[in-house]
């Protein structure tokens, strides 16, 4: 038996019995947990109760649909980057765009070969297993790795906290999809890490705290020009995260004002760090400082 299929978890999704039953007898007899779940809103509880390490959703479900299920899974903090396979009848593009769209890490068409699916979820959970501590979409830093670094930071006084806010990212997905959404995350990453790199920060970190808040750890000494280019570069980066039409109206197709992006650049000195803190009351500590 390979030492991966050991004790990770598996979140079946599946209304069809036959196809429930031997998905559920094959993974365990590999080795993993396997819980199964007939239902979407019985998915979600089960899920919140023992997050997985990685689900396989039928598409079609008695209540809401697997894209439902996934949507409410990337919504939801615990299972935010818990890997998505989609099970379906279906093999129509525009099928296995939108659950690509949703988040889903792969999509296997019924009927399917058992071993295929077999080395399919070992090779994601192997993946998900080693970029455990780095964010799916940025690649930055989170959880540990940032409560490392925090610790870090109140040993030393000369180093600063600077927090990045994006706000409007929920009506902005709401009028283009997850696509754009996910590429802003992208994008704002490549802007942090390229800003430091072109400042030759020493001792820097950025990382990603939560959904739409990074972190970034800088000598005290540069903290009043990185977050002044930091800004600026924010600032030119939004125009190109609308279709130039919407931009330049303002508005969106159908007439609405455009969702506006908008970024808040805030700071603290490693005295205003909470003592022991998690990321929660980290992005506190962070956010509701006044802007500076």
């Amino acid at each position: 038996m390979d030492s991966v299929e050991t004790l990770q978890h598996i979140l079946v999704v599946e209304d069809d019995p036959n196809t429930a039953e031997m998905l559920t007898a094959y993974f365990a007899s590999l080795g993993y947990q396997v819980t199964h779940a007939a239902w979407g809103q019985d998915a979600l509880t089960l899920a919140a109760q023992n997050v997985p390490d990685l689900v396989v959703l039928d598409i079609h479900l008695p209540d809401i649909d697997g894209y439902e299920v996934c949507s409410r899974l990337r919504s939801q903090r615990r299972t935010m980057n818990t890997p998505i396979i989609f099970l379906t009848e279906r093999n129509e593009r525009r099928d296995r765009l939108t659950g690509l769209e949703l988040g889903a890490v792969d999509y296997l068409t019924k009927p399917f070969d058992v071993q295929e699916i077999r080395y399919r979820v070992r090779n994601i959970l192997r993946r998900s297993t080693s970029n455990a501590l780095l964010h799916p979409l940025t690649g930055l830093p989170t959880a540990d790795l940032i409560e490392a670094q925090v610790q870090r930071l109140r040993l030393q006084s000369e180093l600063i906290l600077v927090g990045v806010r994006i706000n409007g990212m929920s009506a902005f997905s709401d009028a283009y999809g997850f696509v754009s959404h996910d590429d802003i995350l992208r994008a704002v990453a490549l802007i942090l890490r390229n800003t430091m790199t072109e400042m030759v920060v020493e001792d820097a970190f950025v990382g990603h705290l939560h959904a739409y808040d990074f972190v970034l750890i800088v000598p005290e000494s540069q903290q009043y020009l990185l977050m002044g280019r930091l800004y600026q570069r924010l600032q030119e980066a939004i125009s190109f995260f609308y279709p130039y039409q919407d931009w330049e109206s303002g508005r969106l197709e159908d007439g609405t004002p455009l969702p506006k992006i908008e970024f808040d650049v805030r700071m603290i000195q490693s005295a205003q760090v909470p003592p022991n803190c998690d990321l929660e009351l980290l992005r506190q500590a962070l956010f509701s400082t006044p802007k500076n």
